[in-house]
């Protein structure tokens, strides 16, 4: 149950496509005077270095972010989205190497103002001591909650919260097949409780059942609660296996992910409109790479 660590992920092209969404869903929320509680169902450790053990063992920054922030690396103009992400990253590094990645934490309060909340939820022990220490260091106060517990149950003692504008982020690691199910379960319930919340959910595109229907399902939910929904996918990359020169076999790693929106920001589909495909072209890595953006109401 605690083995999966995102350290070993940190700024992979799965993160490009999460935080460039969560951007640009923040920018628009924050617009409004009236404040906002974000709840993070899965925190992690919040700060993650790209240059550490953990990041380099998989490398997969180098295929995500670093191939966004690689000085010179974009001759034309990103799309709004793609660089206001890139800038967000940069901001927490010095220099023009990015050796730093912020977690979905330290972007969202990032982007907050003085009168929003944040509650970070995490059940892994190293990265709840992680998260502690790197969110003790944003000296943020009462807007920061860190709590030790499952998100999926914690985010319903929040909902709906006092000042009704919320913003739920849920991206778990599903190396456990209950949480998809879990997933369906917190949207479901968070509806009933606050219907005019928006949900943000991450899953990754791989070959298992749960993976492929969830979007499905996430969909029938929306429109059977008569809400509007968006839904971003990435792909990098063959999901194959293949065999290497020794003739063992090569699994791709993670070759595709989505983002599900329920009560998107209304701004957001012509956003990614422009974003989506600069992803496929800066971090496709063969004939496979492509994207996906579909809504409704």
């Amino acid at each position: 149950m605690f083995s999966y660590r995102h350290a070993f992920h940190a700024g992979n092209h799965a993160d490009v496509l999460k935080h460039t969404v969560l951007i640009a869903a923040l920018q628009h929320l924050t617009e409004k005077e009236a404040a906002l509680m974000v709840l993070d169902t899965h925190a992690g450790a919040g700060l993650y270095r790209l240059d550490g053990d953990y990041a380099k063992t998989s490398a997969e920054a180098a295929d995500g972010i670093q191939r966004l922030t690689v000085p010179g690396a974009a001759h034309v103009p990103l799309a709004p989205a793609l660089q206001s992400y890139i800038d967000l990253v940069r901001s927490f590094n010095a220099g023009a190497s990015t050796k730093i990645y912020p977690g979905s934490p330290f972007i969202i309060q990032r982007l907050l103002r003085s009168h929003d909340k944040l509650k970070l939820f995490e059940l892994h022990p190293s990265d709840m001591r992680a998260l502690v220490g790197n969110v003790a260091q944003l000296e943020a106060g009462r807007q920061v909650a860190v709590l030790h517990e499952d998100g999926f149950e914690g985010v319903k003692k929040f909902l709906p919260p006092p000042s009704r504008r919320a913003l739920v982020l849920c991206d778990p690691s599903y190396e456990i097949k209950t949480d998809y199910g879990k997933v369906l379960d917190m949207v479901q319930d968070g509806l009933k409780r606050f219907a005019t919340g928006t949900y943000a959910i991450w899953y990754p595109i791989i070959p298992r059942p749960e993976a492929h229907d969830l979007p499905r399902r996430l969909k029938t939910m929306a429109q059977k609660a008569g809400k509007s929904w968006l839904h971003a996918t990435l792909t990098v990359k063959s999901s194959k296996i293949t065999e290497t020169l020794e003739g063992q076999s090569k699994r791709p790693g993670l070759p595709a992910s989505g983002m599900f929106l329920i009560n998107p920001p209304y701004t957001l589909k012509e956003t990614l409109k422009e974003a989506l495909p600069q992803m496929v072209q800066w971090l496709g890595q063969d004939r496979n790479a492509a994207h996906t953006l579909e809504s409704g109401s």
